[in-house]
């Protein structure tokens, strides 16, 4: 069985028009709702093309993937709008799509939300909206934004700072996952998607270097993008952590976190193994999405990652059915 962990809704257009519309009156005109019947979703998933050269499930059929975990597409979600409330409603109506999406294909997909940490607010309306996705939607996890000002100019608390753990704690009272994934960026030196992998890079470096991961010894994290930098920078951080005992060094935090596949290159997926371990890592490709080109030297798309975990040699099946599944089952706790 392959499961892609890291992958994002394919939603009606309706979705991404109510957006707009909250932008637009501010409010003024209330929360409304986004009207949609079953068969617009499914011509969603099944028949429109978005920006990619096939429809989602066409596309996940294609590549040989089972199920899809989906959360909502990061950029989009605009946590650092000023209005907190604008935010919130954007989020519950994505999630509800989502698990419309997830009610209409279940043998396809799962559910991951989005929850709206809103820049220089308190974590209240993202708790509650975890709460509601778990225990109501039956969602399996979450995204979890680092930097809710979107790269505006204010920096966020580290995720080792005290500000997340009320969150943290209803992470683990849940039993659920956060996957760390950024989302936009109000910069034009450094567009989202180079945003996502300097976010993902400082998450990892300020939950090690702080206690999260003693004060919160069940809680699951897992990091978009191999890590961003930090497998290919490991020896840098760990060279800094020589003085502390054995156990606590830079690499035992690491040890302690999960890590998707979203990388698009054998050799990238390659380092990621041999850092962390094929115990450590979930299959992910992100599927539709930024790797949906074609590779001149593969003649598949980007994202077609599939075929490389079988070119690497130093894995065993037994590697191959934890990275492709065992691990997000037990990461999840999905029962398929």
């Amino acid at each position: 069985m392959i499961i892609d962990c890291h992958a994002h809704v394919s939603a009606p257009v309706e979705l991404w028009a109510y957006k707009a519309s909250l932008l637009s009156h501010r409010g003024a005109h209330g929360r409304g709702k986004v009207n949609v019947t079953d068969d617009q979703i499914r011509h969603a998933v099944e028949e429109h093309k978005e920006a990619f050269p096939h429809p989602h499930m066409h596309y996940i059929d294609k590549v040989g993937t089972d199920m899809q975990l989906i959360s909502p597409r990061p950029f989009q979600l605009m946590h650092s709008e000023s209005q907190a409330i604008l935010v919130q409603w954007f989020h519950e109506e994505v999630n509800n799509i989502i698990h419309r999406e997830t009610q209409i294909y279940p043998d396809r997909f799962i559910g991951i939300a989005g929850i709206p940490t809103v820049a220089g607010e308190p974590l209240d309306i993202a708790i509650n909206e975890l709460e509601r996705c778990v225990n109501e939607l039956g969602f399996k996890g979450t995204l979890l934004n680092p930097d809710p000002y979107e790269n505006s100019g204010t920096h966020p608390p580290a995720l080792g700072d005290k500000y997340w753990y009320p969150l943290y704690e209803k992470l683990c009272e849940l039993d659920v996952p956060a996957h760390i994934h950024g989302t936009g960026s109000r910069s034009p030196r450094e567009p989202y998607s180079l945003r996502f992998i300097n976010e993902e890079t400082t998450a990892v470096f300020g939950l090690i270097n702080s206690d999260v991961l003693k004060d919160f010894p069940d809680l699951k994290i897992v990091v978009s993008h191999g890590g961003g930098a930090m497998p290919y920078q490991l020896g840098r951080f760990q060279a800094g952590s020589m003085r502390r005992p054995e156990g606590d060094r830079f690499i035992d935090g690491m040890n302690k976190l999960y890590f998707d596949t979203v990388l698009y290159t054998k050799d990238a997926i390659e380092l990621l193994l041999k850092v962390v371990g094929p115990e450590r890592a979930l299959f992910g490709a992100e599927c539709p999405g930024v790797g949906s080109k074609i590779n001149p030297e593969t003649g598949r798309e980007m994202d077609d990652i599939q075929p490389y975990f079988h070119e690497i040699d130093f894995l065993s099946d037994a590697d191959r059915e934890m990275i492709f599944s065992g691990n997000a089952k037990k990461v999840f706790k999905l029962n398929v």
